[in-house]
């Protein structure tokens, strides 16, 4: 299985490594199983014979100039923690995307997380394709690229010959997913031998505040929420108090977030349900009339609903 690492100058390190180390691990496992799946074969690539990493790394690189035979699969790179903005700035333009385009036309399966996606979105590799990317520069990249079907709760999201990941660290799930979909058996003792867990959602690692930082009217919306969170909300009355009509502030957080203002007011509730839980000794029933719901059962029922887990596993700081 012929597979490309494409790095470009600044690229996050740890995504690099993640995604060398779990291909690494499935060839030793592979060799030591004697499972016929067979091995990657990874070439390490960029524009030039020399990537200088985030972190001020040298690679040496195969120019994709001098590739002889197509990769099967590309992992593109992603470019580290910048601000949305950025990271737009960053793939813009860039050398990378007429390649990879080529690629995507002649065959190859495609994969990045984090920010690498962004480098899909502007290739046009995703357009009308489901995908994922971090959950923080959902708000940019849906603005950015508005055919594609964005889901940012999700950690991988597949369709056809294309796999995207969420957040930084889900470069581990996306090398994982590569690994599974050429052996299932594979991928479960990668993951077994590498303490690999099971992150099937980004939602409860989601910050509700810096989401609403990308939209000024959201950003009020939110902050209001918050001052009255322990009293029965409308949302037309919300809207009303922040100077926007219901329609507004519904066309505002389906284009910014994808979601209905009713679930905003969700997600921030479970967030500082999530932090009182954690933070004060308050009994769960308390903590539910404190961000809005009189019975802790429509609490309890959200966050099973919402986050997967429980109330205890959630004051605990469980993650399932």
């Amino acid at each position: 299985m012929r597979l490309a690492v494409l790095t470009v100058d600044g690229m996050f390190d740890s995504g690099l490594s993640a995604v060398l180390d779990v291909l690494a691990a499935a060839n030793a496992l592979r060799d030591d199983g004697q499972m016929p799946a067979p091995p990657f074969d990874v070439t390490v690539v960029g524009t030039s014979d020399m990537t200088r990493t985030g972190h001020g790394l040298q690679l040496t690189t195969t120019p994709i100039s001098d590739l002889d035979t197509r990769p099967e699969i590309i992992v593109a790179p992603a470019v580290g923690l910048h601000a949305p903005g950025e990271v737009v700035d960053i793939v813009r333009a860039h050398p990378v995307l007429e390649w990879l385009c080529v690629q995507a036309g002649s065959g190859s399966s495609l994969a990045a997380a984090c920010s690498g996606t962004f480098f899909l979105g502007e290739a046009g590799i995703l357009d009308g394709m489901l995908a994922t990317t971090s959950w923080w520069l959902g708000p940019a990249f849906r603005s950015r690229y508005p055919t594609v079907h964005l889901d940012e709760r999700l950690t991988i999201a597949e369709q056809d010959h294309v796999t995207t990941a969420g957040a930084a660290f889900a470069h581990i799930d996306l090398a994982l997913s590569i690994v599974a979909r050429q052996s299932p058996e594979l991928g479960e003792r990668v993951a077994r031998h590498l303490l690999i867990g099971d992150r099937p959602s980004q939602a409860s690692f989601a910050v509700p505040a810096q989401l609403a930082s990308a939209d000024p009217a959201i950003k009020a919306f939110e902050r209001w929420v918050r001052n009255h969170l322990d009293a029965p909300l409308q949302i037309n009355q919300v809207a009303g108090h922040i100077g926007l009509s219901e329609r507004a502030l519904q066309r505002a957080t389906a284009a910014a977030l994808g979601t209905s203002p009713l679930d905003f007011v969700h997600e921030i509730r479970i967030d500082q349900a999530t932090f009182l839980l954690r933070t004060t000794q308050q009994s769960p029933e308390s903590v539910a009339l404190a961000v809005g719901y009189t019975n802790v059962s429509t609490l309890r029922a959200l966050v099973r609903r919402r986050r997967g887990t429980t109330l205890t596993e959630l004051s605990r700081g469980t993650r399932r």
